[in-house]
Parts: C-alpha cells; structure tokens; sequence
C-alpha cells in the first residue's frame, strides 16, 4: 500500500512537469528523484513515469559525471542515440505480422481494442522464420501500436459456433488475395452502431481545461427535431479508404445498396478503373471478424470519443476526419434519402437476379452477375 502511495505520489508530479521538460530534463528529474529513495528507487519511479531503468540509470551516470553526457550543444542525446525504430529497420515487419494475425482476429465493432489469440512468442518465432529479426517483446509494442491488445474471454453467448467457422474465414482470405492478385477491388462493409444526436453523453475522454467537462443531458431520450445518425461504411482493403454514408432515416438493404454504389461512382472507379470483379465481404450476424469493424470503424469511436455528436453534419465532419499513422482516409456525406421499410422481394424479382453459389457453403457465399440490358 506503501508504494502504491508513493508511486500515485511520483505519478502525479511526473504529469505536472513532463510538459516542459525535454528528455534529457525528464530522464535527470527521474534519477533525482530515484536516488533519493531508498533500495527499489529505480523501479518505483520507472513504474510511475513509464520511463525504462536504462534511461533513469543513465541519468544518474550523467549526474554522476556530467562527462559522461555525450550529447553535443542543441542535442538531448549523444549524436546515433535512441532506439532506431524497428519499422524503419524493417519495412515489411508490421505488414507481416498483421497477415499473420488478421485470419483470426476477433472483436467488437465499437471498440477501439483489437486483440489476437496467437502468443506474441509464436509470432516472433513465425515472423523470425520469414526472415525477419524480431523478439517477442518488439512483436507486443507493435501489436500495441496496431490497436491490439491482450484481453479474457467474456461469457456473452450461448451456443456452439458453426463447425465451418474458421474455414470460412481462410475461403474469404482465399478469395481477397486472389483478387487483389489481379488489381481488382475488395471492400468490407456494415453499418456502424447508430448514434443520438444532440447534446448526450458521448463515451471516452478528451482534452479539456481542468474542471470543466462538457455538460450533456443526464437523460438520453431521443431528440424528435434531430433523430439518429446511421452510418453505414464501405472499406476499401488494399488502399486503406473509407467511404461513410450517414444515413437519417432507416437502415435498409436499399441504403446499403446505395452507399456502396455511392462508393464506386465516387471512388472506387477512380481506384480501379480496370476492374471486372467486386469482393464484397459483410456480417451476417453473428460475426466480427469483418476488416471495417477494426479498420475503420474503430478508428471512426476513438475520434469523436468524449464529442456530443450535436448535430448531422458533427457526425459527417468527424467521420471524415478520422486518420490513423497507417493511412486510413475517410469521406463521409450525408445521405437524407428516406427509406422505405418493410418492402418485399417477389419470387419473380429473386428469380430475375443472376445469382451463383459457391462450391463452399454457397448459403454464405455466392456470385452475382449484372443483368444484361
């Protein structure tokens, strides 16, 4: 209890000063404050400030002897210091292991988390066997990096899942990288978790003066005047691109249907202007291994975390400004098209959509061909 204290105590002093303090600054203030304390300073303050040990014991070598500071004027470390960063290094590491991974990635489409059920160990060793010179702990920071994180299971279903699970997630990644061979587009596409608008409770946190949070309403009733936002995406695989239709009226297969075609004219034609095929990848339900769910929109709830989303064009406006280091771009507009619920499919019109199931689990997967006009 002692040291919880204690480092809570280094915790809050670290956040007060590391702002303007540069890293040559941060790593002295820790080794001050380390060697003022008793046998296990340097692990009490390592885990109060995240600082590793090799950094807050160099610091004290450079107290020590202030020669022992190589660094020239205008430098916080000697020239060659630091760590070079292991995706500079290696170029196609994060690609490699995200293959690795992506087969079996599982999670919720509203959580920023992503998380993989393959030991980091493996990964390494896998990875290693590829040629690349990698340990397990470099594999965790990248995951980290990645948006993946370690998490337990979650007792949330009941029921066995359908034997053929996972060899439907190795035939749907036959098929992308059969077409991705030929330069022809795969897209993944879903409709995201509809939103309130107005002035509610947004989940996350954010930056903001200190005792001053946003107030929201303490009630979320729904807004007669403003409604719900419906934002249903199409993610482009191979080029890491968004399209996002905010709909405002009903989730229906026609909105769907729209949005994607939206997509195409939009962008997609620009993309692959020689394309012949389409993949389209998309739940059926029970699923959450589709790539939008952890690729976009993820990405999407951590960018307005902590935002009321007060009105439609909010929604467009942080849909469409949701980036990420690997490059994810996103376009969002406004769909006010009102859709009409409850229409039913004739036999006559199903029969008339040139429709072919695959080989494997055609229930799942199929062909559709365009009519010929």
């Amino acid at each position: 209890m002692q040291d919880a204290r204690l480092i809570g105590r280094l915790r809050r002093k670290f956040q007060a000063l590391a702002p303007v303090l540069d890293e040559r600054a941060r790593r002295h203030w820790a080794a001050t404050e380390a060697a003022e304390l008793p046998r296990g300073g340097v692990s009490w303050v390592a885990a109060a400030t995240g600082l590793s040990r090799t950094t807050i014991l160099a610091g004290m070598r450079e107290l020590r002897d202030p020669g022992s500071d190589a660094a020239p004027p205008g430098r916080i470390r000697r020239a060659g210091g630091g760590r070079l960063c292991v995706e500079k290094a290696d170029p196609g590491l994060e690609e490699a292991l995200d293959v690795l991974i992506d087969p079996v990635t599982r999670g919720d489409p509203e959580s920023p988390l992503r998380w993989t059920c393959k030991s980091t160990r493996r990964l390494a060793e896998e990875l290693c066997r590829q040629g690349h010179r990698v340990c397990a702990r470099t594999v965790a920071a990248l995951l980290k990096g990645m948006g993946y994180s370690l998490q337990a299971n979650r007792k949330t279903r009941e029921g066995g899942t359908h034997p053929d699970r996972n060899a439907q997630f190795e035939y749907i990644s036959r098929q992308t990288r059969r077409l991705q061979k030929r330069g022809q587009p795969v897209v993944s596409v879903d409709t995201k978790k509809k939103e309130l608008l107005g002035d509610f409770k947004n989940a996350g946190r954010e930056w903001r003066p200190a005792g001053t949070p946003e107030e929201v309403r303490v009630h979320d009733f729904q807004d007669p005047a403003l409604g719900k936002a419906i934002p249903y995406g199409v993610y482009d695989v191979a080029n890491n691109q968004g399209w996002v239709s905010v709909g405002v009226h009903h989730d229906t297969a026609h909105f769907a249907a729209r949005t994607i075609r939206r997509w195409w004219e939009e962008m997609g034609s620009r993309r692959f202007p020689r394309a012949r095929e389409l993949l389209i990848t998309a739940d059926g339900g029970g699923s959450k291994w589709n790539k939008i769910e952890h690729r976009l929109f993820s990405f999407i709830t951590q960018n307005w975390r902590g935002k009321p989303l007060l009105s439609r064009q909010a929604v467009v406006n942080l849909i469409a400004s949701t980036t990420t280091k690997a490059g994810l771009t996103v376009k969002a507009v406004l769909d006010t098209t009102p859709y009409e619920t409850g229409i039913k499919v004739s036999d006559d019109e199903m029969a008339d959509v040139h429709l072919t199931p695959a080989a494997f689990h055609g229930e799942w997967n199929y062909s559709i061909a365009p009519r010929h006009r």
